[in-house]
């Protein structure tokens, strides 16, 4: 896609997470999942747990993640027992092949949204059935109005090591106008509290792009950022998926509707955020993808990323969410009714999958690690058998050419202008017949 096409941000997705991409994904795949569910693993792979906990106090205008905001306590009960079953059915599978699990993720929605108890409830029944004693890393996404001092110390006692606090921006008004949930104070409030309780690794979630904000405003959240000091900061760019209160807005009342012209385009994001790195380096931090810095490299070691970008197995569980299993990508039914009825009746809630061949898991890898700036064609020779620096020579060219990439000696490492928009270049390296095809 040409950058003039990307100057403005347009609805459609723009976050390249998986490949292929999902619109291939189809329930005629099923089929595959289930024999590789029902196989041993492939030797050596890791395998990580992630959790879907899809409850909210508000909806953001900018998201689009199954959530839910109506749900009551009844409700929680139901969603989180059939969470159990489906990760007790997966653990009594062969494709387990007792392997321990490497990392759990808690994502959401908000899983800080969970009471004390039913947090104490579910993870101690989850251990039960897939210990995590061995675990490189446990991650819990929080929304920072949701924490209180008791439950951050319940989540260490229980073993999380990774705090990720969704702050997203520092301003009231900007927090308001996006939907979120939260206020500036409870950020100061929940941040303190978990950094008395010394957790392992605390990281901060920005936004470069939400309506209302300026250059003003973005400079004092990186300010406030790293007066904080925590261990990793994550900065996404706004995008517009086609499901967001934002992009239903721009449906409805067109692309001139006001909130339009409220969203930075990409230059502005990518200034942002380049702006941001630039600051963030300077207090210490150094860049360890597209999206991330982090303070100490050797301790701040993002094992849920890397693995995946790497080749992990995960199992997904919770309503839509998505995982790997040698070699076949599958998704979950993305309703409550379907999810929490098929576990009901004692049947995995799967929606739909796809089997992918070697060249697909070659070229997903790459370019999942090309979103850490740098990739080693040795590992890819070790791995695959495959000279990606022939192979995908054109992807390659196009990008150096561009002032995007450098390649020399072997070594492929991308500019900082190729970082900042790595996901508009990605799919130069996709396959012919998955180019110019929507990605979900």
């Amino acid at each position: 896609m040409s950058e003039a096409t990307q100057e403005k941000t347009g609805l459609g997705n723009y976050f390249v997470a998986n490949y292929p991409p999902f619109s291939f994904w189809k329930p005629e795949h099923l089929p595959a999942a289930l024999r590789a569910c029902n196989s041993a693993p492939v030797p050596g792979t890791p395998l990580g747990l992630y959790l879907h906990i899809p409850f909210c106090r508000k909806r953001c205008k900018f998201c689009y993640f199954r959530v839910y905001t109506d749900k009551n306590a009844r409700d929680i009960e139901v969603y989180l027992d059939a969470l159990l079953t489906e990760v007790r059915l997966y653990s009594q599978m062969a494709v387990v092949g007792g392997r321990p699990l490497q990392f759990v993720y808690f994502g959401g929605g908000t899983p800080s949204y969970l009471s004390a108890a039913q947090l104490r409830g579910l993870i101690t029944r989850l251990k039960d059935i897939m210990p995590w004693d061995k675990a490189q890393e446990v991650t819990f996404e929080c929304e920072p109005g949701t924490l209180q001092q008791p439950k951050l110390e319940t989540l260490k006692e229980l073993g999380i090591t990774r705090l990720s606090l969704g702050i997203e921006n520092f301003d009231d008004k900007i927090l308001e106008a996006n939907g979120r949930a939260h206020l500036s104070q409870e950020i100061f409030r929940s941040y303190q509290w978990a950094r008395d309780l010394k957790f392992d690794q605390i990281n901060v979630d920005l936004i470069a792009g939400m309506v209302g904000e300026t250059w003003e405003n973005w400079r004092e959240c990186v300010r406030k950022t790293i007066e904080l000091d925590p261990e990793s900061v994550t900065i996404y760019q706004m995008e517009l998926p086609f499901n967001t209160v934002y992009s239903k807005e721009l449906r409805v009342l067109g692309q001139e509707a006001p909130v339009a012209h409220e969203i930075a385009d990409w230059p502005t994001k990518r200034a942002w955020v380049d702006y941001a790195f630039d600051q963030l380096g300077g207090a210490g931090y150094e860049v360890s993808s597209a999206y991330t810095v982090v303070k100490d490299r050797a301790r701040c070691r993002f094992v849920y990323r890397d693995s995946l970008w790497h080749g992990a197995d995960m199992f997904g569980t919770g309503v839509a969410s998505f995982g790997h299993l040698s070699g076949v990508h599958v998704q979950n039914e993305d309703t409550w009714e379907q999810y929490v009825g098929k576990l009901q009746s004692g049947e995995l809630p799967l929606h739909r999958a796809l089997p992918v061949s070697k060249s697909d898991l070659l070229t997903r890898e790459l370019i999942l690690q090309l979103k850490t700036g740098h990739v080693q064609p040795g590992y890819f020779r070790d791995k695959f058998g495959a000279n990606i620096l022939e192979d995908y020579a054109s992807g390659f060219d196009t990008l150096e050419e561009s002032g995007y990439l450098l390649e020399s000696h072997g070594d492929v490492k991308l500019t900082r202008p190729g970082l900042l928009q790595i996901d508009r270049l990605l799919p130069a390296f996709f396959e012919p017949s998955y180019q110019g095809t929507r990605y979900t």
